[in-house]
């Protein structure tokens, strides 16, 4: 099946786009969400879950390059597993990654919406969260380059307030309150803690869905990720810890906004720097809702121009070059979201969709270089099969953990996946063979 769009996606983004990119998508999980798991493990349980998964991410992004400069496609994991292990394996990456970056999006909406009415309690959360929908749907619609330049911006911004909060609470630090009720659930707490561990560095592989949008890729896509993970590192482990030492951690275990209420805490509620904060405490937010859009919209352009979705979602605006239609397809599921879930349930089944395709895409990794071993591999995967070989066990004791404790949203997760496959298959979609650029082989990189 041949693609006969004839629109292409601009290739206009430079390193620093990336590391913007990257650090903006993932850089909202700093600000809220990760908190959640200090309800389900207390302050050690949950540092030692962090540690797990940063160690997931660190092997995970170092083996992910690997695909993501060899097959520089904006399906990422969708195409990788295509190639990989064909129609069947696409299907199933393609559905984990829509679940992945299309619930991010309205977690971090609503947490938009609470920082807001944190502000100015008149502003209901769900309002607030729609009208920051249709902004960023129009902010994407203009064009990569803008929204990419857009993200430098915010994401600089969003960095230097992470570590202007450091130095504010840094004073108040007290390890007596870090060290108050560590583990109160034992060693399963910890199991349970992974998925918002996850939220830490989640979305961060987004990178891939830019990939076709990259200035020379096999060079400039390991210096993003590479850049973006540690920037990410230093921040996730800073604020978790100082924030864990400024008061009870338990008051702040179960708020969309923990960082802003731990420098009211701090400062006090009627302090200016308190209010200084919680204002720009949104520019973080936005950053990654911004890029979870672009990253979303991309992975549905790639599925749709495929087949795989409704061929009119892979149209690209003759004007701005974006695929417009597939941005304002994520925005309707993000509208969907907000209406029926809560930030809890949509960040699990976020997380769920990312774990499960990081297990497809490490997979796809042995896979093909047993299939394919003279595959032009611009970076390759230091430590080769342990690194991936880590990131795919820890994943999978992931993913258990979150079926084990969230059993109903993983009954809906895999519910979805199999309507998916019945309606692939009726449709015969999985005896249709694609013949595009970077899904077969052999292929000129």
């Amino acid at each position: 099946m041949a693609n006969t769009n004839t629109e292409h996606l601009k290739r206009v983004l430079k390193p620093v786009h990336l590391w913007a990119i990257a650090v903006g998508l993932v850089i909202s999980g700093e600000y809220f969400g990760w908190n959640l798991g200090w309800a389900v493990s207390g302050t050690i349980g949950f540092l030692i879950a962090t540690l797990v998964i940063t160690l997931m991410y660190i092997t995970f992004i170092f083996s992910y390059t690997e695909l993501t400069t060899s097959i520089p496609h904006a399906g990422g994991a969708f195409a990788y597993a295509y190639r990989a292990m064909g129609p069947f394996g696409g299907l199933v990456a393609g559905y984990a990654t829509l679940i992945d970056f299309l619930f991010a999006t309205p977690a971090i909406a609503f947490a938009l919406g609470a920082y807001l009415h944190f502000l100015y309690p008149a502003i209901p959360v769900l309002y607030s969260a729609l009208f920051f929908n249709v902004l960023f749907i129009c902010i994407n619609i203009l064009g990569v380059k803008e929204s990419a330049t857009f993200s430098v911006f915010i994401t600089i911004l969003a960095v230097v307030e992470l570590l202007l909060f450091m130095g504010i609470v840094s004073p108040h630090f007290k390890m007596n309150n870090f060290l108050s009720h560590p583990m109160p659930f034992g060693w399963t707490g910890i199991f349970a803690a992974l998925p918002y561990a996850v939220w830490f560095y989640l979305a961060i592989e987004g990178v891939a869905m830019v990939a076709e949008e990259v200035k020379d890729p096999k060079r400039n896509i390991p210096k993003g990720y590479i850049s973006g993970l540690a920037t990410l590192v230093f921040l996730a482990l800073g604020v978790m810890i100082f924030t864990g030492g400024i008061t009870d951690w338990r008051k702040l275990s179960n708020l969309d906004y923990p960082l802003p209420a731990a420098i009211s805490v701090a400062l006090g509620k009627a302090s200016s720097l308190t209010k200084i904060f919680a204002s720009i405490g949104l520019f973080g937010l936005i950053a990654s809702f911004h890029g979870t859009i672009l990253a979303s919209s991309r992975q549905v352009f790639a599925m749709a121009r495929s087949g795989y979705l409704p061929r009119f979602l892979s149209n690209v605006s003759h004007k701005f070059k974006t695929p417009h239609w597939s941005i304002i397809a994520g925005g309707v599921v993000s509208f969907a979201a907000l209406f029926t879930g809560t930030t809890n349930q949509i960040i699990v089944l976020s997380v769920m969709g990312a774990v499960w395709m990081y297990m497809m895409s490490m997979i796809s990794l042995f896979i093909l270089r047993k299939k394919e071993p003279d595959l032009n591999r611009p970076f390759i995967s230091p430590f080769y099969p342990v690194f991936p070989a880590i990131a795919l066990i820890i994943s999978a004791i992931t993913l258990f953990a979150m079926m084990y404790y969230n059993f109903m949203l993983s009954l809906i997760f895999f519910a979805g996946l199999a309507l998916v496959i019945v309606i692939f298959v009726l449709m015969g979609k999985h005896k249709v063979k694609l013949i595009e650029e970077h899904m077969i082989s052999p292929v000129v990189i």
